[in-house]
């Protein structure tokens, strides 16, 4: 993929406004959030279709390392063979059809399948079958590779594993288009996952993404945010990828909405762990808050490297605005140059009603530090501390306030959707 070259480039990402998509007149019905039917026809022509995140590329650094998941019904399989590819194959044994391996996370020289014994090489192919002269077919281990796993085709991008069911979906960039190479200037690679909550929620998984492609929500649901961001349309740019179904967000961020006047002590509280962390005078912005955003983008360019930050291939927006991108049909990536909050909604195996809906929070260290104290999320983070992956249902769990409010919401919406 092409990586923007050494040195500022204020060009590499083109903000130019896209053009209006065309919209339909057909409305959507409520059914699609809660019929079985409906479900059945996403699965058969959507999730099957499509590219998919996996998991962190890091989850898996050496060989023999594995992660599992699931999609759907579907239990999928991630390695790093012995030549450092990484790998992806359906999670299930060639024999009976049993799944093969049950431990989320995972290192093993072979991967063994608890029923028969049968073992297979990081590369899916099969190393050993007991007894393998008793098959009438001929030795297991002979076939021509039949009894291998099945294998997903699979590329890694932004530190991430994604895969596809399709074998004949385009290529990764192809699914992508222009937000591959928008996201790639983040180097999202370099981040580490410090923050991780998996929620079984009492919703439909389009409730998330029908929320996480607009900021309309934001001075109702998240009223705390005028004070740190712009959300109005007037001042926010709304982007559509037509042709692949992904869309961008520009939002301002750094200042108060520019609907706001007053109120500088709630702005300056908001902001103020970030404005003195890069040695500005909170006393500064008290009759003019709207002027932290110029300020902080100055600031950040001249102490940069100082803090251990590169921020070479970033536009001067792009140090204090949120740029935020959906990917169609699932995943967000809501992205800063100090960290991404990357978000995912995945169908429930078996009720339209429910689903699978991930939170992550990955943080970009300043270089040399092993520990700091990270603005985005308000929390000290470990670079040698794996996020502990928290899981439970609707309730039991919490992602943190942001989420939790909006979590409430989608139940709401899911009710009545009836």
């Amino acid at each position: 993929m092409n990586k923007p070259e050494s040195g500022f480039n204020a060009d590499y990402i083109d903000t130019t406004k896209r053009p209006e998509p065309t919209l339909k007149d057909k409305p959507i019905s409520g059914e699609r959030y809660y019929s079985r039917d409906f479900m059945e026809r996403e699965w058969d022509h959507m999730w099957t279709k499509v590219w998919l995140v996996a998991g962190m590329v890091n989850q898996i650094p050496n060989h023999g390392d594995y992660f599992t998941f699931e999609l759907g019904k579907e239990s999928i399989l991630c390695t790093r063979d012995r030549d450092g590819n990484v790998r992806a194959f359906y999670n299930v044994c060639q024999h009976r059809g049993n799944q093969l391996m049950h431990d989320e996370q995972g290192h093993s020289k072979y991967l063994t399948c608890a029923y028969h014994g049968w073992r297979f090489r990081s590369d899916g192919t099969l190393a050993f079958a007991p007894c393998p002269e008793d098959f009438p077919q001929g030795n297991p281990m002979k076939c021509g590779g039949k009894a291998d796993l099945e294998e997903l085709r699979c590329e890694v991008f932004a530190g991430m594993t994604w895969y596809t069911l399709d074998p004949d979906a385009p290529t990764l960039r192809e699914f992508l288009g222009p937000v591959m190479d928008e996201i790639d200037v983040y180097q999202v690679e370099d981040m580490v996952r410090t923050h991780w909550v998996t929620i079984e929620g009492n919703f439909n998984w389009k409730c998330v993404q029908d929320n996480f492609n607009e900021s309309y929500h934001l001075p109702f649901v998240h009223p705390q945010t005028k004070y740190l961001m712009e959300q109005s349309y007037k001042y926010c740019q709304f982007d559509m990828f037509e042709k692949q179904g992904h869309a961008r967000m520009f939002m301002p961020g750094d200042r108060p909405t520019l609907g706001l006047k007053g109120e500088a002590d709630k702005v300056l509280e908001g902001l103020k762990e970030e404005i003195e962390f890069w040695g500005l005078n909170l006393k500064d912005f008290e009759e003019n808050p709207h002027s932290i955003r110029e300020a902080m983008q100055k600031v950040k360019r001249e102490k940069g490297k100082e803090k251990g930050y590169d921020y070479a291939r970033f536009n001067d927006d792009q140090l204090t605005d949120h740029y935020h991108y959906t990917i169609f049909p699932n995943h967000s990536f809501s992205l800063k140059p100090d960290g991404c909050i990357w978000l995912r909604a995945d169908p429930h195996p078996t009720d339209p009603e429910k689903c699978i809906f991930d939170m992550w929070y990955l943080t970009w260290f300043p270089k040399g530090e092993k520990r700091y104290y990270a603005h985005a999320v308000s929390e000290w983070v470990d670079l040698d501390k794996p996020a502990p992956h928290v899981r439970g249902k609707e309730g039991e769990v919490s992602c943190g306030p942001p989420q939790h409010l909006e979590i409430a919401n989608w139940k709401k919406k899911q009710k009545v959707k009836r």
